[in-house]
């Protein structure tokens, strides 16, 4: 084993490790919210799809690749890799939905003022429909993906499109019109998501903005020492959304140069693969850190 590998292997080992343990303690802080009653706030039911979304998507990619890294070879069948590669195109749709809905409804609250958002007032009461339903939409989208991809077929003479690590993926036999029809219907629904996040982001920075400006304005003369929720939330949005925007765009444009490359460098797969997981591995830190509720359950058991 090569010390790139290792240090390749070490990485993905510390980044599966921590996100695991911040994603499986958000996990269990909300459903025990939400089946006690105390506390809950109306994003906890769909932050807790978003947090086993972001466990599964590390399970899926950054165990195999961690394995892989630190020098096992054809550690898994055919079957294992289909399995493994559509379960993180789930969680990765899923995640994505989840963000996706967070930011149209942190929005509507800020905007209720406005006819428009009326109806969505209502969200918190579909959130439990809305997060079965993004699981279904995204087993139903990615059904395709076992059907080309196979295990590592070292003993026989085998003409693959992509090679990963521990999994690769035929070469498509399709006419080019179906495949163009198919990665147009499935980076729609990504694009869309991807659009709706940053408008309605900055849609709140914007209303935020003009809130503190008049909140400032009234009480110019009048000290404060409560802290600014305003610009924290700010922060929050700004953070979240510009890390999921980033990581997804970087990954993306990746995927899409290995795509079109029959034998690509494993440099490029490894960090395809390791800024794929990067929103998943670094999200339940943020919402961690601007969650009240679990700072004070943390600050009750160090006293």
């Amino acid at each position: 084993m090569t010390e790139a590998n290792m240090h390749l292997g070490v990485a993905f080992l510390t980044q599966s490790t921590a996100g695991l343990l911040g994603n499986s303690c958000l996990f269990c802080f909300y459903n025990y919210t939400l089946l006690t009653g105390q506390n809950v706030r109306p994003t906890d039911f769909i932050l807790s799809h978003l947090v086993f979304a972001n466990n599964l998507v590390i399970l899926s990619k950054g165990i195999p690749q961690t394995i892989a890294g630190l020098g096992w070879k054809y550690f898994l069948d055919d079957a294992t890799c289909k399995v493994l590669l559509y379960f993180h195109r789930v969680a990765r749709g899923v995640s994505l939905n989840a963000t996706c809905l967070l930011s149209g409804f942190q929005v509507s609250k800020l905007c209720t003022r406005n006819a428009c958002w009326k109806i969505t007032t209502r969200f918190p009461k579909c959130f439990e429909f809305c997060g079965s339903l993004f699981w279904v939409l995204q087993l139903l989208v990615n059904v395709y993906v076992p059907l080309r991809v196979i295990g590592p077929r070292h003993k026989q003479n085998v003409t693959l499109h992509m090679r990963y690590r521990y999994c690769s993926t035929e070469a498509a036999t399709t006419k080019p019109l179906v495949q163009l029809s198919l990665m147009i219907l499935l980076t729609s629904i990504d694009v869309m998501c991807l659009v709706f996040m940053m408008w309605a982001s900055a849609s709140m920075v914007l209303v935020l903005h003009r809130h503190k400006q008049r909140v400032r304005h009234i009480h110019s003369r009048i000290p404060s020492r409560r802290q600014d929720h305003e610009a924290k939330a700010i922060w929050t949005i700004l953070i979240l959304v510009s890390m999921f925007v980033s990581f997804y765009c970087l990954s993306a444009i990746f995927t899409l140069y290995i795509g079109l490359n029959t034998k690509p460098d494993l440099w490029l797969v490894d960090t395809s693969a390791f800024l794929g997981a990067c929103f998943s591995f670094l999200s339940p830190f943020v919402l961690i850190s601007s969650d009240t509720r679990i700072t004070q359950v943390f600050l009750s058991y160090t006293e």
